[in-house]
């Protein structure tokens, strides 16, 4: 059965929180340690949906991973210890899932199959397959690979140099993932940086990864060590808390070991632009990426423009950073945000027609939206769409609504973030 819930006005935000483990950082972790040789214990692991796919497609491929409650201990298979899967691999909704393992067993001699659910099936990967065939692998897929499932008959690549279109944590991975038992020299370069979550795990694992000028270059990995990871709180998650106080009257939240990740942290730019009062404190660094603590008081906030380089560093925050900008006073432009409309759901949309219905002035266009604020949004009922982040999105809005806000199909917020309702009633006050 779908699920729905109404969520009430707040009277404030108040509390000292622990945000789940950061979700992209889980998956290359469980990834990373099941090439490696020996013993991985990884902490902090997400425990959701999407991460939980990527550990069996591991198990699917000959790892042993056990469970010791948020501990993943990740027996490695080394290299090239891999196994061809009996069936086929099941990514669920996780495009991050498919498109890193694309990349990964792009390098295997083996036949594979990566599917998903009806929304990821929906989703293109022609970016992600374009240059794992130009490096020598057999990828079918429908119309012409551009849509899963994907059919993969992996080995025997060549190391290619690669300009991304379009900047890419997801793709650059890939690239990064098949090169690493490419022939030759892979290198890849993008036209803005994007997150660099796998190069800073190949840095902690001493795989040499080298910059040269716009490039990363990589050489042909034959081994590397296990070594615990600690996985660093998500941002993401985060930032639903963060816009939560910062637009709830009479707020104040402490959130620890958030991951201040530079390709992250375009949220909280944004909303500092806007006028938001967020205090980084306790700066420090968990295996290879950077965390801090962050208190977050109420704040009265403006309208804003962003677009160009901070796009990419804050595309999965897009949609609660609209209810901010529904709650400021002024209008917020979002430009060169076209990526949105490919997520799972078109956010774009989506993010438009939720912030409508509960009273709110929104215009979604092509790359982006324009959202005039009112000072707050009156309520409403609104639906989910399938989409994690647009569900818990209408939830932060709810908290400063005038009347609350009902959301339809919350089966979705399991995909990223399991415990969000129940940290949220940690912090509320009624």
């Amino acid at each position: 059965m779908k699920t729905k819930r109404h969520i009430n006005p707040a009277a404030g935000l108040r509390g000292d929180i622990v945000i789940p483990g950061d979700k992209s950082v889980s998956h290359r972790s469980v990834i990373f340690a099941a090439q490696a040789e020996g013993t991985t214990r990884i902490t902090n692991f997400l425990p959701a949906a999407d991460t939980r796919a990527t550990a069996d497609i591991m198990r699917a491929l000959g790892t042993e991973i056990n469970e010791e409650g948020k501990t993943l201990v990740v027996e490695g298979r080394g290299m090239r210890g891999f196994t061809e899967p009996a069936g086929v691999l099941d990514c669920g909704n996780s495009g991050t899932s498919m498109r890193l393992l694309a990349g990964l067993l792009s390098a295997r001699p083996f036949f594979s199959v990566l599917a998903g659910d009806a929304s990821l099936t929906k989703r293109p990967m022609r970016r992600v397959t374009a240059p794992l065939r130009e490096m020598g692998a057999t990828i079918q897929g429908r119309d012409g690979g551009q849509y899963p499932p994907l059919a993969i008959s992996g080995g025997n690549l060549t190391g290619i140099t690669y300009d991304l279109p379009i900047s890419s944590a997801q793709v650059k991975s890939a690239i990064l993932l098949a090169g690493m038992l490419a022939g030759g020299e892979t290198r890849v370069s993008e036209p803005a940086p994007s997150r660099d979550h796998t190069e800073r795990m190949m840095a902690y694992l001493d795989i040499p990864l080298a910059r040269e000028g716009s490039y990363l270059v990589l050489e042909p990995v034959e081994r590397y060590r296990a070594r615990d990871i600690e996985v660093v709180g998500d941002i993401s998650s985060a930032a639903f808390f963060i816009v939560a106080a910062l637009i709830t009257k009479d707020s104040e939240i402490t959130i620890r070991n958030v991951g201040m990740n530079p390709g992250r942290t375009g949220i909280i730019e944004a909303l500092v632009a806007m006028g938001a009062d967020i205090a980084v404190e306790n700066e420090r660094e968990i295996s290879g990426e950077p965390a801090a603590d962050l208190t977050v008081r109420s704040s009265e906030l403006s309208g804003t423009d962003i677009g160009g380089a901070i796009i990419p560093r804050m595309i999965d925050e897009i949609p609660v950073f609209c209810v901010a900008a529904a709650a400021a006073r002024g209008t917020t432009t979002v430009r060169d945000a076209g990526e949105l409309a490919v997520k799972e759901s078109n956010r774009i949309k989506t993010t438009c027609a939720n912030l409508r219905a509960l009273g709110g002035k929104a215009e979604d266009r092509p790359d982006g939206m324009i959202v005039d604020g009112t000072g707050g949004l009156p309520g409403g009922g609104v639906a989910s769409f399938g989409d994690h982040r647009t569900a818990m999105s209408a939830a932060v809005a709810g908290l400063a609504s005038d009347k609350g806000v009902t959301v339809a199909d919350l089966d979705c917020v399991g995909t990223s973030f399991p415990s969000f309702f129940d940290l949220l009633d940690s912090v509320t006050i009624s």
